[in-house]
């Protein structure tokens, strides 16, 4: 559960980011945000306002126009984990093989690290299909893999680009609630990118409300209510009113971007 006034320490920052494509396609202009260690970041807004570049931009994938961004402290590769819409699992992997993959990539056996596999494996509860192949997988599952395989080295801060936006509406909000509770576990930060006003105030304690044309921050919204959240949460009064403020915000990102 969080405590309430409780102050955290900056893990990362964005200040006046620009990101512009082949010259002129300015995706990013002037973005800037603070992210906390044990935020639960949601950036919310219509398609092509950045969401998914500012998210390359942190992980490095992409560099900034203009601007930059900085971590607190010293940050080293295995302090990121990245799972994307898709699961992009290796076909030919088994499922314990596919979550060995950061840790392989930095040249250590399977062996060296089959308790770390193994135990992630079983937080995202596959302990028993590890020696499975994706295409032996559901949808949700796969996905289950890919987070297992982001958290796997234990990160201060995972990015998840729209990761359950091609799931049916139950494995999705079941998948919701799982993901609250890992991150509880290990304790980690996250940004969030969704379309989906209702998974932003489940899930998130900040909601970053964003306009397209260009991509920018129209405003945050803080979502004050403690964790764990359970089913009673997304029936409550409180939900209601923290989705109408999101529904408005959105709004206004939409006619700003018009």
């Amino acid at each position: 559960m969080t405590t309430p006034g409780r102050p955290r320490s900056e893990l990362l920052r964005m200040e006046q980011v620009d990101k512009t494509f082949n010259g002129n396609v300015v995706a990013l202009k002037g973005m800037s945000l603070q992210v906390r260690e044990g935020d639960f970041i949601s950036l919310l807004g219509p398609s092509g306002c950045g969401k998914s570049t500012a998210l390359r931009l942190i992980s490095n994938l992409l560099h900034p126009t203009a601007g930059r961004i900085t971590w607190t402290g010293a940050h080293e590769t295995g302090d990121l984990g990245v799972v994307f819409q898709e699961p992009t699992l290796m076909p030919w992997a088994t499922v314990a093989q596919n979550v060995w993959l950061p840790f392989r990539l930095r040249g250590k056996s399977y062996g060296e690290v089959k308790d770390q596999v193994l135990e992630a494996l079983k937080l995202v509860g596959l302990e028993k299909f590890q020696t499975s192949y994706p295409r032996e997988l559901s949808g949700g599952m796969k996905m289950r893999v890919s987070i297992a395989r982001a958290m796997v080295t234990r990160p201060r801060l995972i990015l998840m680009d729209e990761p359950f936006a091609a799931l049916d509406e139950i494995t999705r909000f079941k998948l919701n609630n799982d993901l609250l509770k890992l991150k509880e576990k290990i304790g980690c930060t996250v940004i969030f990118v969704t379309h989906s006003v209702f998974e932003s105030v489940f899930l998130s304690d900040r909601i970053v409300v964003m306009a397209a044309r260009p991509g920018r921050v129209i405003t945050e919204l803080e979502v004050d209510a403690e964790y764990p959240r359970e089913e009673t949460f997304r029936t409550s009064a409180e939900y209601a009113a923290y989705a109408r403020q999101a529904t408005d915000a959105l709004h206004l990102a939409m006619g700003e971007a018009a």
